[in-house]
């Protein structure tokens, strides 16, 4: 699948939070302890271990705010981390999840209908290539099956 790239989220993103700038709500990071298990931090694409600091935060991951740049909450560590190099593979920390929800968006950040879908994760870069084939699908959106949080986006490479 070198036809696609996972992308986290950017490090001017990651660092002004990290700094304590608002987030999509304009409200300061939420700093926390981290209880382990699936607390991923978008920058990164790794777990925050049990005990580490944290934040969670509102985030958008749209350049436009229109009826469709859904917002939400993602977690990031709160201490600058590396980010997830660009890779055709799904990122480690998904494989040690069930499933996602995946979804394609147009070029003005609009949900092409009958693109979501829930696909199990050894399928996620099958399925997110897929739906790259479709021309008017100018990148997708990997998202929790269960929460609908944002985990990073999926491009052409």
């Amino acid at each position: 699948m070198d036809t696609i790239k996972f992308i986290a989220l950017e490090t001017a993103v990651a660092r002004a939070l990290q700094s304590g700038e608002p987030d999509a709500n304009n409200m300061p990071p939420e700093q926390v302890i981290s209880t382990g298990g699936a607390m991923p931090c978008r920058h990164c694409l790794e777990d925050i271990a049990a005990g580490e600091k944290m934040l969670i935060v509102a985030h958008r991951p749209f350049k436009t705010t229109q009826a469709y740049a859904e917002q939400g909450p993602i977690f990031l560590h709160a201490e600058a981390c590396i980010r997830h190099e660009e890779c055709p593979q799904p990122p480690v920390m998904f494989l040690q999840r069930e499933e996602f929800l995946v979804r394609g968006y147009t070029q003005a950040e609009r949900i092409k209908y009958g693109t979501g879908e829930v696909v199990k994760t050894a399928s996620l870069a099958k399925s997110c290539a897929a739906l790259l084939l479709d021309p008017e699908i100018d990148y997708v959106h990997v998202r929790s099956a269960s929460n609908n949080c944002y985990q990073c986006r999926v491009e052409r490479s």
